[in-house]
């Protein structure tokens, strides 16, 4: 499971979610402007209050890095 959470402006968000679409792969989007449990739980489970924060199964990926989601998702497609 793909989680992203974002905000609407952020321009980095916007880029994760073109790449996942892109790569066809579903993903749920977490505005975390509008849902103050789920932005608590980014914060606890990244440490940060940036977006966007990735989650691909469990593994944590802070901002948008296309080598370390390939990698997370290759992790996942392995599993």
């Amino acid at each position: 499971m793909v989680k992203i959470y974002t905000t609407p402006n952020c321009p980095y968000c916007k880029k994760a979610r073109a790449y996942f679409d892109t790569k066809n792969i579903e993903y749920k989007d977490i505005n975390v402007l509008e849902d103050k449990e789920s932005r608590k739980v980014m914060i606890e489970t990244s440490g940060q209050q940036s977006v966007p924060v990735i989650d691909i199964d469990g593994e944590i990926i802070l901002g948008f890095n296309k080598y370390a989601v390939d990698a997370a998702l290759n992790k996942e497609s392995n599993q």
